[in-house]
């Protein structure tokens, strides 16, 4: 895994060709140390609207969004530069971050993130060019639920999804045979993954005596309008904005 910015050309010609890369560092373990107690707080006694705490399914996976509106710091940060830097690399010198959030996976815990697309929530009117930056606040492991990819998979369309039960704002494929020989990516604290908007990818439960921290940075090129939109019958009408869409600052005009 790359530990230096910036990346190779090796390293973006293998996220190109696979959909997602990992790399060992974005921080110091300083800073890492930091962003633990940062994110416990947003977590426990942090004033953070109704609106930007949401969760998997029910009570499940909790989830803040916007936490650099609660703790600006998190945008001071050299993990925030360093992915700023790498997404810029990876998807060209229009990208512009569209959004930051946290998720937290209890110990002790069996639930799962399905198999999905992360482009499955997001508009499907436009032609999106965008990626996630996943970054463990501990060593991720697959004990924890580090994440996991399927090679190749970001060349796939948008593949049926469906939400995960009645009561949830969570999807997952309908048909999880595309995923034929995944590649989980175990991290060190302050490492990170990069992956497409289509590549298909899952987290698995904690089943360790401490909880999985991640933050998430989110970044993309502008979207486009489709000249057909796509019907995506899974999209609850009443659901919040999803935490890694791209927002209206990033859609581009017509061709």
């Amino acid at each position: 895994m790359p530990d230096t910015f910036p990346l190779t050309e090796t390293e973006v010609a293998h996220y190109a060709e696979q959909g997602f890369l990992a790399v060992g560092r974005l921080t110091s373990a300083a800073e890492v140390e930091s962003l633990q107690a940062v994110y416990d707080w947003l977590f426990s006694d942090a004033p953070v609207a109704e609106d930007d705490r949401i969760a998997l399914s029910g009570d499940r996976l909790p989830q803040i969004l916007n936490p650099d509106h609660y703790a600006p710091e998190l945008r001071a940060t050299e993990a925030w530069r360093t992915a700023t830097a790498m997404a810029v690399q990876l998807l060209g010198p229009e990208t512009v971050p569209t959004g930051m959030h946290a998720i937290r996976k209890a110990p002790g815990t069996d639930v799962e993130t399905p198999w999905h697309q992360d482009e499955a929530y997001w508009d499907p009117a436009r032609a999106h060019h965008a990626l996630s930056v996943w970054m463990p606040l501990q060593p991720a492991t697959r004990e924890n639920g580090c994440m996991e990819f399927q090679p190749g998979s970001h060349a796939l369309p948008v593949l049926e999804h469906r939400l995960i039960d009645a009561a949830s704002q969570g999807l997952e494929l309908v048909d999880p045979s595309a995923v034929t020989d995944p590649v989980a990516c175990p991290l060190p604290a302050g490492g990170a993954t990069f992956h497409d908007a289509r590549t298909l990818h899952y987290t698995g439960p904690n089943l360790s005596d401490a909880p999985r921290r991640a933050l998430i940075f989110s970044f993309a090129c502008p979207s486009e309008p489709l000249d057909e939109p796509r019907d995506y019958p899974w999209q609850r009408s009443d659901a919040p904005p999803c935490p890694t869409a791209p927002d209206p600052s990033t859609e581009g005009s017509p061709r």
